[in-house]
């Protein structure tokens, strides 16, 4: 079940991620020579800035031809999230890059944004339980990717996405009110 406060994004979400080729369904599966088939698809190498995570993420169709989310919330756009949602198991990561993932969740701490715990690339979001079928990757984790060739969308998640206001720094303060002063006296 997905809370409350989510059910916007998640409605949202399940519309744009239908909706996000230039055509309304990927290319029929063709027979090759060999008895496979193959998809209009491709699987693109990604990482963050230091090598430390590497992964593949498979989109179907790719990636030219995807409509890749640009959202204004707090998180999207102090990360710098341009996100594409492809099935969980389309995104694999190398086996040694999974204990260097850091998670940072927020506000109702039911997602997982995921980081390079090395240089603190923003890699995307993983839905948890909310949205089983799939993370949020940010395309700028994909390797020799031309983002100015892509086509965007604009999504309003500042407006739409509740508390309706931006959270950032206010969840820190709540969680560790000890460090809260502490912090205030490094500052001065």
């Amino acid at each position: 079940m997905i809370a409350p406060s989510f059910s916007p994004l998640y409605k949202f979400l399940d519309n744009f991620s239908m909706a996000t080729s230039t055509s309304p369904t990927s290319e029929p599966a063709t027979t090759i020579p060999s008895g496979e088939t193959t998809k209009n698809e491709q699987t693109y190498p990604c990482s963050c800035h230091c090598g430390s995570i590497t992964f593949t993420v498979t989109l179907s169709p790719p990636l030219t031809e995807q409509t890749v989310m640009e959202c204004n919330c707090s998180i999207c756009r102090r990360v710098g999230y341009l996100l594409v949602y492809p099935p969980k198991e389309a995104v694999v990561f190398s086996e040694d890059s999974l204990p260097r993932l850091s998670r940072y969740q927020f506000n109702t701490k039911q997602i997982d944004h995921l980081f390079c715990g090395n240089c603190g690339s923003s890699l995307g979001i993983d839905f948890c339980e909310f949205r089983q079928k799939g993370y949020g990757i940010s395309v700028r984790a994909f390797n020799n990717v031309d983002l100015e060739g892509l086509k965007y969308k604009k999504w309003d998640g500042k407006a739409k996405l509740p508390p309706y206001s931006d959270v950032s720094g206010v969840q820190w303060a709540l969680d560790h009110p000890a460090g809260e002063n502490e912090r205030k006296e490094k500052a001065t």
